[in-house]
C-alpha cells in the first residue's frame, strides 16, 4: 500500500487524472490524501468532485476554505465569484449529495502509520496536536449539524478574532479555529495570525512569521 498526498487540486480534473496515471494509483491497494480546495479556479470542479467522492475510502480528504466557500454558497450565505467557475455545482442533479459529502469530510487528519498530521494550511504555534484534534472536531460536528451549520456559515468569513482563545464561544470561536486550519498564512510567536500579506517571505510584517518556521514542539518530530 502507498499513500500520496496531493495539494490544492482547484478543479483541475484533467490533471488529476493523468496524476493519478503517473503514480499509477491502484484504488485497492493505495491511498490518496487531499490537502483541501479541491474546487475553485479550474475548468471542472464538479468532475473533482465527483472522482474524488468515488473513490470511497481510497481517497482522504481535509477541507480547504475554497471548499467551505463552495458550502456556503450553495446555502446563499455568499455569491458564486465567477473566478471560481463552481456555479454549475449548486445546479447539478447530485449538488447536494457533493455538498453533504463535503460536508462530513473533516478539517484535520492524522497518519500514524507515517507519523504525519494533515490540514488546509497548517497548524498554530499556540496549538499541539491534541487541540487540533479536538478544536477541528468542533467545527466539523457543526458543519454536519443541520441548524448549527447556518449559525457557522453566517459567522465564517472575517478576520477577528486573530488569536486562539479557550473562552471564546459560538461563531467567534468556530472562525478562528476554520483561520488557522484553512487559511493561515502568517501569526506571531504567540499564533496572532495576520491576514494582509500574500506576497513572498520578503517584506513581512514586524513580528509574524510563516507558522512553520514559528517553535512548536508538540510537531517538532511529526511530518506535516
Amino acid at each position: 500500500m502507498a499513500d500520496y498526498a496531493i495539494g490544492d487540486v482547484q478543479g483541475c480534473a484533467d490533471a488529476l487524472e493523468e496524476l493519478l496515471t503517473v503514480i499509477d494509483f491502484n484504488p485497492l491497494h493505495d491511498c490518496l490524501w487531499f490537502a483541501g480546495d479541491l474546487v475553485a479556479r479550474g475548468s471542472d470542479s464538479l468532475g473533482v468532485l465527483r472522482r474524488v467522492k468515488a473513490l470511497g475510502n481510497s481517497a482522504k480528504v481535509v477541507l480547504g476554505n475554497h471548499d467551505l466557500h463552495l458550502i456556503a454558497c450553495f446555502y446563499g450565505y455568499s455569491p458564486v465569484k465567477k473566478k471560481d467557475r463552481t456555479a454549475n455545482i449548486l445546479t447539478a442533479d447530485d449538488g447536494q449529495e457533493l455538498i453533504n459529502w463535503l460536508r462530513a469530510q473533516p478539517l484535520f487528519l492524522e497518519i500514524p502509520h507515517q507519523n504525519a498530521i494533515m490540514s488546509h494550511a497548517g497548524i498554530p504555534p499556540c496549538w499541539t496536536i491534541k487541540q487540533a484534534r479536538v478544536l477541528s472536531a468542533e467545527v466539523s460536528n457543526v458543519l454536519q449539524h443541520d441548524q448549527q451549520l447556518h449559525q457557522f456559515l453566517s459567522g465564517m468569513y472575517g478576520n477577528s478574532p486573530a488569536l486562539w482563545h479557550e473562552h471564546l464561544r459560538g461563531t467567534k470561536r468556530w472562525r478562528v479555529i476554520t483561520n488557522y486550519l484553512t487559511r493561515m498564512r502568517l501569526c506571531d510567536f504567540a499564533g496572532e495570525l495576520e491576514f494582509s500579506h500574500k506576497e513572498g517571505l520578503n517584506d513581512l510584517p514586524d513580528g509574524y512569521y510563516p507558522w512553520f518556521n514559528l517553535p512548536n514542539p508538540s510537531i517538532k518530530n511529526t511530518r506535516i
